[in-house]
């Protein structure tokens, strides 16, 4: 056969030194087997001393650590199917780390591979362990198809002070442990596929060529496919469009319905001259949460005294704002003070303007029992447009919650992806956005409430891989399982 094109991503992971122990493997649909590439009396061979768990009889930190990249390997060996054995390099290194903050680890192909037999789409690159199983055979059987480095300086003097792994095989982590495994899960499936190889910076495609992860990237402000820009610079700039690029495969959507929660929160404005408009919101973590029926009012810049609208200090305009939605700035104080002085007004409710350029709008945090007002926070930008409005005349608002979409979704059950603008370059695109409710495994922060299923009804990362290719061999439900009907080269000459 004529030889793949073919791409090494991490080649410089090729230093680490693989020792001549027995590799790991997991068996079930797939044969997902753990390469030790750590050095003696480091990493996975740590001879520290450790308490065996009630799910990881492991008794040195070493042994502990293996055996929860053989369960992780386990759990995606059990959902992916391939005949071709995937090979994962592993190792405990020290990253990049402070005190207070560092690098968990990292996974991800080693290479990438298009116009191989087997291959679904022409001119698309396929992340190595994905096209492998697509051929049938190993396409480079002279490297693993995924490299994983994780941080064996967790919970040291410098690194994260405070917290530690937790190598048990459940979510009993304390509040100061990192569940490795829950890690784990989130980064292999980056290693299958679960990454997109255009840069989100510049917007340039390896060699020129689009990647599978791509080919399900749309924008609903453009109304465009990834594969129908025709420029880098188009690219990159789709990539900025927050809350509008999603996820069009078609498992996922049909499954997202099944996963997430209903009730999208929004912020409906409308002025005169310039109609109806959505505004991206983050939500509250206190006071009452939006509802469907909403709350409605004409929005009021909050003022002080000293004619600033920071709402730190009681309101100077406090008759104004009785009944009216009050629009405030970030900055100097905290959100629940803010909001506090906006309820001892009268207010409805309260608009946080940002005073930060980016976005998507992160939530609100605090806690305050005694806040009985909804809360919200919108961009700098549009903050800076609410104002220009309200003083060009009258602006309503009405937050509220939408039953009819899904909390991270838009209005066609497509999954919203990590657009932000700036682009967080390793965060951006290659995962959910946050948004998503309940927590999804595949958002760029690895949160608390997580379980340790990749599957429907409680997680969609086993949905987008088999919307890219890990559709099941077996076809068990005789339905067609990659959607070939669906997705469509746009771009010229193809």
């Amino acid at each position: 056969m004529n030889r793949p094109n073919a791409l090494a991503l991490l080649a410089g992971m090729a230093v680490l030194a693989v020792l001549a122990v027995a590799p790991a493997a997991a068996r079930a649909n797939a044969t997902i087997t753990i390469i030790n590439a750590n050095a003696p009396d480091v990493g996975f061979n740590d001879p520290t001393q450790a308490t065996p768990l009630a799910t990881n009889p492991g008794t040195t930190v070493g042994e502990q650590r293996l055996k929860v990249f053989e369960y992780a390997a386990a759990q995606w060996g059990a959902v992916v199917d391939s005949q071709v054995e995937i090979f994962i390099l592993a190792a405990f290194l020290p990253r990049a780390c402070t005190a207070t903050s560092g690098v968990l680890g990292s996974a991800g192909a080693t290479s990438i591979f298009s116009d191989f037999p087997g291959a679904i789409f022409p001119a698309t690159w396929y992340p190595a362990a994905l096209a492998d199983k697509l051929a049938g055979e190993d396409l480079d059987p002279t490297d693993a198809d995924i490299v994983a480095v994780f941080n064996s300086e967790v919970g040291k003097t410098g690194c994260l002070e405070g917290a530690s792994w937790y190598y048990g095989l459940d979510t009993n982590h304390g509040a100061t442990e990192i569940n490795l495994a829950t890690v784990l899960l989130h980064e292999f499936a980056h290693g299958l596929g679960f990454q997109s190889f255009v840069s989100t910076s510049t917007g340039a495609m390896p060699l020129d060529q689009i990647d599978v992860y791509s080919l399900f990237y749309f924008d609903d402000l453009d109304g465009l496919p990834r594969s129908a820009y025709l420029t880098n610079a188009e690219r990159a700039a789709s990539a900025l469009h927050y809350r509008d690029v999603v996820w069009s495969g078609p498992h996922t959507r049909r499954a997202a319905r099944d996963v997430l929660g209903a009730g999208s929160p929004y912020l409906q404005l409308e002025s005169r001259g310039a109609g109806e408009q959505r505004v991206p919101i983050g939500t509250a973590l206190f006071g009452p949460a939006l509802t469907p029926r909403g709350v409605e009012g004409n929005v009021v810049l909050g003022l002080d005294a000293a004619g600033t609208s920071l709402g730190c200090a009681p309101f100077a305009n406090a008759a104004a704002l009785r009944n009216r939605v009050v629009l405030v700035d970030r900055g100097t104080c905290t959100f629940t003070t803010k909001t506090r002085n906006a309820q001892a007004a009268g207010a409805r409710a309260v608009v946080v303007a940002d005073n930060v350029a980016g976005g998507p709008p992160p939530g609100l945090g605090g806690a305050d029992p005694l806040v009985t007002i909804p809360a919200v926070r919108i961009t700098r930008r549009d903050g800076t447009a609410l104002k220009a409005s309200l003083a060009a005349g009258r602006v309503e608002a009405r937050l509220a919650t939408d039953p009819g979409q899904l909390i991270g979704a838009d209005m066609r059950r497509q999954v919203m992806l990590n657009a932000t603008d700036p682009v967080q370059p390793g965060s951006s695109i290659s995962h959910w956005d946050p948004l998503t409710e309940p927590n999804q495994l595949m958002e760029p922060a690895i949160n608390d409430d997580l379980s340790l299923e990749v599957t429907p009804p409680q997680d969609l990362t086993s949905e987008l891989l088999r919307d890219i290719g890990w559709f099941t061999d077996r076809n068990l439900d005789g339905v067609p399982d990659f959607p070939r009907e669906v997705v469509r080269d746009t771009r010229p000459g193809h």
